[in-house]
């Protein structure tokens, strides 16, 4: 399959799918409650030929297209769900598409069509699973427990997520991804419980080795720092520590993720300084997504050769810092890829195109860009080898 046909197809399919983008834009759906964009998804997969399950692992859809040659089987996940309120950044009065969700579901779209009218020249099975719940970080695991991996027999796993780049920009994770995340709490005893636990506040809270951002420019300086060899975001704690009362709630990202033992360890330790002071971690650290590097260089290279060498940029930390990702769980159980789509418009201010910031605004360019890259690329990885 040429990529000289994949954007031919690409081209007489992008205003339909920046048109569709902007409808489910216009109707943002919380995690688990995704029925109308599933349905808009199942419509858009039958309409294009392929088998559809829906109901999946909650409101996820499965579409199953396969070629008229023998070959692989690869799946190709995006993500339904908009952001709840409580997840902006300053805060929100309503959910809304500010992570690029709609963008995921619709370059999802455009590369189940593109190559469903280039069946002919399709080797193997290409899987696409929509899926919901992905801001509660609960849908990958739904989804994955239905058995869906296991009954369509996928061999790797690919996505895309819109991140701070020039549109036309693509940033590769070979060996980096995104940080988990792990939860505590601290109970403090005693007449003086809410000072005492504003000082453990403070002290759990300089256990942070980067702070959080506050400025358009600490998100420039982010962004630099991810792209740095060795820089300041190859190893991280990002921890909030806020007392209320006579108790700490702790919420923190580390990378490597063996730092979790660590952290846990450090914050028993100050703990343990207050008599009667009792700790908990509700639950195991969430895994962190390592993006095997040998498939992200391929990726690189196959980008380039496809769009132009300015074409990719390597990230050499986890990124962005302090955010999780459930597609952890299905790279660790497959091989793949989770690269970046760059959104940000020419001239526009960083936080248009950086995820849960209010202003988010991605360039729609993007879609098209985002099609034809992961359209010729899961062609590519569907053949024979």
């Amino acid at each position: 399959m040429g990529q000289g046909a994949v954007d031919a197809e690409v081209a007489r399919l992008e205003r339909g799918l920046i048109a569709l983008r902007r409808d489910i834009h216009r109707h943002p759906e919380a995690p688990g409650q995704e029925q109308r964009t599933a349905a808009a998804v199942a419509r858009e997969l039958r309409e294009a030929g392929l088998a559809v399950t829906t109901g999946v692992g909650g409101h996820g859809v499965v579409g199953v297209l396969r070629g008229t040659r023998p070959g692989r089987t690869v799946a190709y996940r995006a993500d339904l769900d908009a952001v709840p309120p409580k997840d902006i950044v300053g805060g929100g009065q309503a959910v809304a598409h500010l992570c690029g969700h709609d963008i995921h579901t619709v370059v999802a779209l455009g590369v189940a069509q593109v190559l469903a009218r280039l069946r002919r020249h399709l080797e193997g099975t290409v899987v696409f699973l929509f899926q919901p719940a992905e801001e509660t970080l609960s849908g990958a695991r739904a989804l994955i427990g239905s058995g869906v991996l296991e009954r369509t027999c996928v061999e790797e796993i690919h996505a895309l997520h819109c991140g701070p780049f020039p549109v036309g920009r693509f940033a590769v994770t070979p060996g980096f991804g995104m940080p988990g995340q792990d939860k505590a709490e601290v109970t403090v005893s005693g007449p003086n419980a809410p000072a005492a636990a504003r000082r453990l506040a403070g002290e759990i809270g300089a256990l942070a080795t980067v702070a959080l951002p506050q400025t358009p420019a600490d998100l420039e300086r982010i962004v630099a720092d991810a792209q740095t060899p060795d820089g300041p975001l190859a190893r991280f704690v990002a921890l909030r520590a806020r007392a209320e009362e006579a108790k700490v709630s702790v919420s923190y990202r580390c990378w490597p993720q063996e730092w979790y033992v660590e952290v846990r360890e450090d914050i028993r330790h100050l703990a343990a300084l207050y008599a009667g002071a009792g700790v908990s971690f509700p639950a195991e650290p969430f895994p962190a997504m390592v993006c095997p590097e040998h498939d992200a260089r391929v990726l690189a290279q196959h980008l380039r050769h496809t769009l132009g060498r300015d074409a990719v940029t390597e990230l050499h930390a986890a990124f962005p810092p302090f955010s999780g990702e459930d597609f952890a769980l299905y790279l660790d159980r497959l091989p793949g890829t989770f690269t970046f789509l760059g959104v940000r418009a020419p001239g526009a201010p960083l936080t248009t195109s950086y995820p849960h910031y209010p202003d988010f605004a991605p360039d729609e360019r993007a879609v098209g860009i985002g099609v034809r890259a992961m359209a010729g690329w899961i062609a590519e990885r569907t053949r024979s080898r």
